[in-house]
Order: C-alpha cells, then structure tokens, then sequence
C-alpha cells in the first residue's frame, strides 16, 4: 500500500485518510477514506437489524415447538425462514439448520466482524495526477458534488423551473440549459452576497477552521451555529431563506408616468424597507436603473 505522505503514528492514533494503488486499477489512484461518524452509524443500524431479526426467528423457532399446530416439514419451515431473512437485509449474518420438525439459527459472528471492519470506509477513484490534485483535495472535489446535486434541484424546483423542455431541434435545447445554468450560477452569486441575511452559515472561513478532517462531515461556523439556533442574524434580523427574501425584493416595483400634454416621461419607484435596503446593498447594484 502506497500511503500519502509519511506517517508516524503510535498505538492509539487513527489515520482516516490513505492513498492506495492497486494492479486491477492501472493508471488511477485510490483514495480510501473513513468517516468515523459513518462507520458508527452503520454499526448501530447493523445491530439493530441484527435484533429485530433475531427477534422473528426466534418467533419462528417457537411456532416449530409449540404444542398446538406447530410448524413441521422442512419445506413449510424454509419458506418461513425465507421470508423473514429476505426483508431483515441482514441475511449472510446468520447460520440456520433446518429439519422437518426443528429450526435453529445464530449470528455469523465472523461474517458480522468482516463487515464491521469495512464500517465507514469508502474509496475514491481518479486518474487525476498527484501533481495536480493531492488526496485531500481530490476528497474535497468528491465531496463538492453534492454541490451539483444541489444544482439540479433547484433548477428542477420552482426557483428557476428548468423543465419541461419543450424543445426539439439541438441548439435550442442546449440554449435552453445555457440559460437555466447561467441564471443558477447568478443566483449562486445572489445567495453568497446575501449569506448575512439568509440561515445559511456567512462564515466559511470559520467553519473550515473547525473541520478537523476534509474525510469528516462539514461543520458550520461558531456564527452560522448560533444564527440557526435563534433564526435571527447577528443584527437581530428574522433570518430567511433565500426564497422567501427573494419574495421580500419582488414588492419593489417601478412605475413609468407619461404627462400627455409636454410627452414627460418620469419613473417612481416603490419606497424602499430597511431589509430591501440591506439586501441591495449586499449585492452591490443599485436599485434605480
């Protein structure tokens, strides 16, 4: 294994991060990672499917011993058992001996461990050179997908409503797109602008500082935290999404007054509140135009 970096560690540190090559991946790099957070959750949730589905075989195991109407023939017996490993998804973690009048089982302990070991580990793979991205970074640019998910989201939502498109020929359904990506990427600009106004965290700086690892989940800054707690900005604002300021800015409105008699044209614009005020100030354009 082909680590990234050199590594001292002692007994009781942790490396969650390690760059890896292999024959069967020839010209691609491997990032393993674990995250901690993960690997105890999935432990958890294997545990308790591990009980629930204890708990219905052993059901099982009763009904072939009860007294009155128990459950015989090995067939009978196999469909039973069939059903409950085929919705536990815990299935290889068990053992079972089944007979025409009995039924046994218990926990695969070393198919529970083999699984256990891989908790929360995951890999990435590149054929980015090391020279261009090292393995923190090309973890960080995995992890920035979930920004393009996001992308896709909102464009489908009502914010910029991308589809249906009801286009045929090629170069309009590319302009389509065009456009629709183009009015994401502003309104990605607006929303970064207006961070002090909106819940999202205003402090990234902040918040990276308190990642202890670029494999362990985001945190939000110190701010970004006790704004969400009290939903109010560090200016004792209610704190809003981003649509519902975009609601706020729609109520400005400017209306052109044309005097007949000398062919005058002049525009009055709503009066402004204070958070519109705010608002345009943030993105730095004015609002008579």
């Amino acid at each position: 294994m082909k680590e990234d970096g050199p590594l001292e560690l002692s007994l009781f540190d942790e490396q969650d991060l390690a760059e890896i090559t292999s024959p069967d991946f020839s010209g691609e790099r491997l990032i393993a990672c674990r995250n901690p957070l993960l690997a105890a959750d999935r432990a958890r949730t294997r545990q308790e499917l591990l009980a629930v589905t204890e708990e219905k075989l052993e059901k099982l195991r009763l009904r072939t011993l009860r007294a009155r109407r128990p459950l015989r023939g090995e067939t009978k017996i196999g469909v039973e058992v069939g059903k409950v490993l085929g919705a536990s998804k815990v299935p290889k973690h068990f053992r079972y001996e089944i007979t025409s009048d009995t039924f046994t089982f218990q926990r695969d302990q070393a198919s529970i461990a083999a699984q256990a070991a891989l908790d929360g580990i995951y890999v990435i793979r590149t054929s980015v050179s090391a020279q261009a991205l090292g393995a923190p970074e090309v973890v960080e640019a995995y992890k920035q997908l979930a920004e393009v998910e996001k992308a896709f989201r909102i464009m489908k939502s009502f914010a910029l409503e991308v589809g249906p498109i009801r286009h045929r020929r090629e170069e309009r359904i590319r302009g389509h797109v065009f456009l629709c990506m183009l009015a994401h990427y502003v309104r990605w600009h607006m929303a970064k602008a207006l961070a002090p106004m909106l819940l999202t965290d205003h402090d990234p700086d902040g918040a990276e500082a308190r990642r202890r690892s670029i494999v362990g989940p985001a945190r939000r800054s110190k701010a970004g935290e006790a704004k969400t707690r009290r939903q109010r900005t560090e200016s004792g604002e209610l704190a809003r999404s981003f649509e519902t300021l975009m609601a706020d800015l729609r109520t400005l409105g400017k209306h052109e007054t044309r005097v007949p008699a000398s062919k005058v044209t002049f525009a009055r614009y709503t009066r402004r509140a204070p958070l519109q005020e705010k608002a345009f100030g943030l993105l730095g354009v004015p609002y008579r135009m």
